[in-house]
């Protein structure tokens, strides 16, 4: 009779109506009177046309409840329950609760603050809700637990403490769908008419207009390109003046690093031409065939024949001796 008029003055403020969908989680320290008499109030409000569904708590995410099935869900207000919601559990039931729905659930918590601790806080508990995704979270209610319950922690949750209370708490689901879209509205300003484009004299048009036909008429004056040049723009520039300032300077010419106003590479001809006027040079031009056939100033005397053609070293003696 107790357990009845408990479970009374409780349902009573849960603001259950007929025809809601109410899921009630329990779990093993829940007394099995109890959570009778709590099925039996909570059928008589929700009527025919409601539906009242029970759910251990450690079988709820294996369960077979399809997203947004229940108004409200209870969860460890069974008279003498001592539940702990994980956040994996409380994710479940905000994925199970329609939007807008409720849920209200009973929690043992620690008034003094340990890390070590699986009991947590109240403040944790309601931070634990809004992680997953209820709005408008609060503390109903807390109050120092009874000797049954404070016995329930030992046995069920194996933790003993002198600074335990119960919360309760409560939080909504928010009025739209997870991954739900909406079309936003924007005061846009009507486009204002296109501007009128002025007239355009038709002698002004035919002045400006150039036709095919018009290139060959007779009567058209064509200018020739070749006519807007003058004989100075013809002329090809001296490379000298296409250096830039810094290259050429001082008495000994040298083109500046990375140097790309033509100095570099004129500079490198100059070299070439050099080297190669520099070279010893064959008056008989039989230096291939051997000594027999050298003249007396030739720098390969002394040297083997070669085939013509093939490229011959020759060492600094030899070159001093020539």
């Amino acid at each position: 009779m107790e357990v009845r008029q408990y479970c009374t003055a409780r349902v009573a403020d849960f603001g259950i109506s007929a025809g809601q969908f109410v899921a009630v989680v329990w779990d093993k320290s829940s007394p099995v009177e109890a959570l009778k008499g709590l099925m039996d109030e909570l059928q008589v409000l929700t009527g025919n046309e409601g539906l009242v569904s029970v759910e251990n708590i450690n079988h709820l995410l294996q369960s077979a409840h399809k997203e947004s099935s229940f108004d409200i869900i209870l969860s460890g207000l069974v008279l003498g329950s001592t539940t702990l919601h994980s956040a994996e559990i409380l994710a479940e039931i905000a994925q199970i609760l329609r939007p807008g729905g409720c849920l209200l659930l009973k929690e043992p918590v620690e008034t003094a603050v340990d890390n070590n601790s699986k009991v947590k806080t109240a403040s944790k508990l309601c931070s634990a809700l809004t992680l997953s995704s209820l709005v408008e979270v609060k503390e109903l209610q807390r109050g120092p637990l009874t000797p049954e319950e404070i016995q329930s922690v030992r046995e069920h949750l194996g933790h003993e403490s002198d600074s335990l209370i119960f919360v309760q708490i409560t939080g909504k689901k928010p009025n739209f769908e997870v991954g739900s879209s909406s079309q936003l509205k924007f005061s846009i300003t009507k486009k204002s008419s296109p501007s009128v484009k002025p007239a355009v004299d038709p002698a002004a048009a035919k002045l400006w207009t150039l036709s095919a036909n018009n290139m060959e008429d007779d009567s058209m004056d064509l200018i020739d390109s070749d006519e807007l040049l003058d004989p100075e723009d013809l002329k090809k520039p001296d490379p000298a003046s296409l250096w830039a300032a810094s290259c050429g300077e001082g008495k000994k010419r040298k083109a500046y690093k990375n140097c790309t106003c033509g100095l570099a590479e004129e500079l490198e001809k100059e070299k070439s031409r050099e080297q190669m006027s520099s070279k010893p040079k064959s008056a008989c031009g039989n230096c291939y065939l051997g000594d027999a056939f050298r003249c007396a100033s030739c720098p390969y005397l002394g040297m083997p024949a070669f085939k013509h053609g093939e490229k011959v070293l020759l060492s600094n003696s030899n070159l001093h001796n020539a």
